[in-house]
């Protein structure tokens, strides 16, 4: 494969040049980036800018998109360091690397899973990159389906169900629909809680933030039925 031209990669550096400063808006201005000011901190015309991002939204979804991936990467990198058969230390090693980058990127994290941003609305190819920490909780259940602890009857209506089932048929799963949904319960509370502590929701009432994190997402292996 020959190298990038010399074009192609004033082009690449520019675009990431554009996110980081971006990135430093997001950090002090919240998500409702301005072109023109991103432009100026780069010290051009934000015509120029245009010719990387057509719009606002355009960024966004790069920035979005970058995140996601950044997330993804650090949870898929901190389960796959954990031997196979330690079903509870790879959930844990999930969810604990999810924490970890959330609160080493909190603008970013906003940006994800933060207030929505007027009149934006993220396009369908973020959709992947944003089930990747919740599929590999789910992959670790799955790996683990011979050894886990039976779960206790609960009814789940119809049209979840059908949710849970479509979700599986799609993703070539053959998992209990009752399994899929303590997944999906462990997912939102995962993220639930990193969100209290991202946005100081827990302030004066946790201390023992790392502890009370590990605690909970402990009771959502259990929950999900993952041996201790």
């Amino acid at each position: 494969m020959s190298a990038p031209s010399l074009r192609a990669r004033v082009r690449s550096e520019m675009n990431q040049e554009i996110k980081q400063v971006a990135r430093r808006h997001l950090a002090a201005e919240g998500a409702n980036l301005s072109l023109r000011g991103v432009a100026r901190d780069m010290g051009i015309v934000a015509s120029a800018l245009y010719r990387y991002f057509p719009s606002r939204d355009a960024l966004l979804t790069a920035l979005i998109i970058d995140a996601y991936d950044a997330l993804g990467t650090a949870a898929t990198e901190a389960e796959a360091a954990v031997p196979r058969d330690n079903l509870r230390g790879r959930w844990l090693a999930t969810c604990h690397a999810a924490r970890t980058w959330a609160l080493a990127h909190p603008a970013e994290y906003g940006l994800l899973y933060g207030n929505p941003v007027p009149g934006y609305s993220a396009p369908q190819e973020t959709v992947p990159l944003a089930a990747k920490v919740v599929f590999l909780l789910a992959g670790v259940v799955a790996d683990g389906a011979e050894n886990l602890e039976p779960l206790p009857p609960v009814p789940i209506p119809a049209p979840v169900r059908a949710d849970l089932r479509r979700t599986i048929d799609q993703h070539s799963g053959d998992m209990p629909e009752e399994r899929l949904d303590r997944v999906f319960a462990a997912w939102t509370h995962l993220f639930g809680l990193i969100s209290f502590e991202v946005f100081g929701r827990l302030d004066d009432v946790i201390e023992s933030r790392a502890d009370y994190f590990d605690h909970h997402m402990s009771l959502m292996a259990d929950q999900a039925g993952i041996p201790r």
